[in-house]
C-alpha cells in the first residue's frame, strides 16, 4: 500500500494522529502538497461525504474523518506557503438562525478547501443581518452556502436568500442552499441559484460558478 493509500485510509477511518504522521511523510518522500489533496485527501473526503447522505446515523465516524482531513490541511498549509495561498475564489456559509447542525456545514467547508476555495465559516444560527454583514465585509465573495437541517428554520432561509439576492446588485455573487430541511422546488420558489444534496455536488456546483 503507497503512502497515499495509507493516508486515504486514515481518514476514512478517522485517525487524526495517523493522518498527521502520514502527510509528513509524504512530504519527506516529496510528494507534492497538490497531488496529496487530489489523490489522497479529496477521494477520502468524497467517500466520507457519500456515506453521509447513505447513512447519516454515524456521525461520529464522520465527524472524525473530519477532524482527520482538517489535521492534513492544517499542516499543509503551514509547510506549504504556495498551498496556503491558493485561492480559487471565496466562500461564506453558514447554518441559518433557529438550527444548531453542523456536521454538513462543516463536510461542505473541508471539501471547498480541498478544492482550493477560501472559506469563511459562519457558524450556526446565523441571522440574517450576520449574512449580510460578512458579504458586506467580503466584496470579493463568488458564493454564499445557507444550511438548514430543521423545517422550522426554513422560513429564516427564504429571508436571507431574499436579502442576499437584493444586495447582490452591489456584489456579484451565488446563492447555494442545502440541508435535510430543502429540497430543489424550495430552493428555486426562494430564488437560491443552486441546490445541492451533499458535500461533493456543492463543490462540483461550485466550480462552475467560477469563471
Amino acid at each position: 500500500m503507497t503512502i497515499l493509500e495509507q493516508l486515504r485510509k486514515a481518514i476514512e477511518e478517522g485517525h487524526p494522529g495517523d493522518t498527521e504522521k502520514l502527510v509528513r511523510e509524504a512530504l519527506k518522500q516529496h510528494i507534492s502538497s497538490a497531488k496529496i489533496v487530489e489523490e489522497a485527501m479529496t477521494p477520502a473526503m468524497r467517500t466520507v461525504g457519500e456515506n453521509y447522505k447513505t447513512n447519516g446515523s454515524d456521525i461520529i465516524k464522520i465527524l472524525a474523518a473530519a477532524r482527520s482531513v482538517r489535521k492534513g490541511f492544517e499542516l499543509l498549509e503551514e509547510q506549504d506557503a504556495q498551498f496556503s495561498r491558493r485561492n480559487i475564489g471565496t466562500v461564506i456559509l453558514g447554518t441559518v438562525e433557529g438550527d444548531l447542525h453542523d456536521v454538513g456545514k462543516n463536510l461542505v467547508a473541508i471539501m471547498f478547501r480541498s478544492a482550493g476555495f477560501k472559506v469563511i465559516d459562519l457558524g450556526v444560527d446565523i441571522s440574517e443581518k450576520q449574512f449580510l454583514r460578512a458579504v458586506k465585509q467580503n466584496p470579493d465573495v463568488s458564493i454564499v452556502c445557507i444550511s438548514s437541517l430543521l423545517s422550522t428554520s426554513i422560513p429564516e432561509m427564504e429571508q436571507v436568500v431574499k436579502s442576499l439576492k437584493r444586495s447582490s446588485s452591489k456584489h456579484e455573487f451565488k446563492i447555494m442552499v442545502g440541508g435535510g430541511a430543502v429540497t430543489e422546488q424550495l430552493a428555486k420558489n426562494m430564488g437560491a441559484d443552486a441546490y445541492t444534496e451533499n458535500c461533493i455536488e456543492a463543490v462540483e456546483v461550485a466550480k462552475t460558478f467560477i469563471v
